[in-house]
């Protein structure tokens, strides 16, 4: 069966400029290199998200233990079978997206079973109609004439069987999350998606700042070089307005750092509240498709059950076929005189 058509995430997150751990300067070189340091040992971005560095912190405690729960395990992005990435939140809708598709295919197999029943019980009440052994006497002729009977009631069972399929598992199946529900994944897609670009964008943002400081320290560490070995006519002036633009660069990359942190959390706060609601769904859609399976099994029980009843009577009549009582029954019926032959007389 073909699957529906899954829609892609919008935007890609594989940038390479988001691949390497990163961490902020700061305004001397000593303090920026060991702060560099520490936060490449504890942290590392990966794709535009900052994940801590396993070895480095203590294991972080699940959302919801011992649940395995969406929030918990799809944060990361991972790689398709044709090297395109993809995100944990994609994972999650193409799960959703699958199990409509096999919603779909379970409806349809219970279709084809339906025609089955339709088919079989159009055949079993033409079958009872054949006037085959039609002059059998007697009991054993009460007996086959109620298994031709059965074979009709029989057939009602069965079509009693498809109609039942159809009304109580075939149709739930198919309106079960109708139309809107491949619109609703998209919305979700797109706002989480929305939220991982703004995330991309912010991060740009904070690597575009981390250069601008570090371009501003490099020129007041050289100002200041030139100007204690006279090299270079540079005042007292020039060497502040250079601290200056390098404090502001300092004051930009953390107001870009907190940007970034904030888009992060709003990304992380949606993730987890939609991962949870896709969980809720999930859940949904497979406990009402094991109700509507155990309702199938319950028909085709009570199936069974019919039949047998259908079969009680040619039981009963089968049981009272008597050899006897049809010779004679039949005898009287037939019989041509019960005077016998005798010896001729001369």
């Amino acid at each position: 069966m073909e699957m529906e058509e899954i829609f892609d995430a919008e935007g890609s997150f594989d940038d390479a400029s988001c691949l390497s751990p990163q961490s902020p300067g700061s305004t001397s070189p000593a303090r920026r290199q060991n702060k560099e340091k520490e936060i490449k040992e504890t942290k590392i971005t990966i794709n535009c998200v900052t994940f801590p560095v396993p070895t480095s912190v203590p294991e972080q405690q699940l959302l919801k233990p011992s649940e395995w729960s969406y929030c918990d395990y799809f944060w990361a992005d991972k790689r398709d079978p044709q090297g395109a990435t993809v995100s944990g939140f994609e994972v999650l809708l193409q799960k959703q997206l699958k199990g409509k598709q096999m919603q779909k295919e379970m409806a349809e197999f219970i279709r084809e079973r339906i025609k089955i029943e339709e088919e079989y019980a159009k055949n079993l009440s033409k079958l009872s109609m054949f006037p085959m052994a039609a002059q059998e006497e007697g009991t054993l002729g009460d007996a086959w004439a109620q298994l031709k009977k059965s074979l009709a009631d029989e057939a009602e069972v069965h079509l009693k069987f498809s109609s039942k399929l159809q009304s109580e598992v075939e149709k739930p199946l198919l309106t079960f999350r109708g139309d809107n529900f491949k619109k609703d994944m998209k919305k979700y897609d797109h706002h989480i998606a929305d939220l991982r670009k703004q995330l991309v964008s912010r991060y740009a943002a904070v690597e575009k700042a981390r250069k601008a400081l570090a371009d501003r320290q490099k020129d007041l560490e050289v100002k200041t070089q030139q100007l204690e070995i006279k090299l270079s006519n540079k005042t007292e002036e020039d060497i502040k307005k250079a601290r200056r633009k390098s404090t502001q660069a300092g004051d930009d990359l953390m107001r870009c750092v907190d940007l970034y942190n904030q888009a992060q959390s709003k990304w992380f706060e949606e993730m987890v509240t939609t991962s949870l609601e896709l969980e809720r769904l999930e859940v949904e859609r497979v406990e009402t498709i094991q109700q509507l399976l155990r309702q199938y099994t319950t028909l085709r029980h009570e199936t069974d059950m019919f039949n047998q009843s259908t079969m009680e009577p040619v039981d009963q009549l089968l049981q009272s076929v008597d050899p006897a009582k049809d010779r004679e029954f039949w005898v009287k019926e037939h019989k041509t005189g019960d005077l016998r032959p005798v010896d001729m007389d001369i």
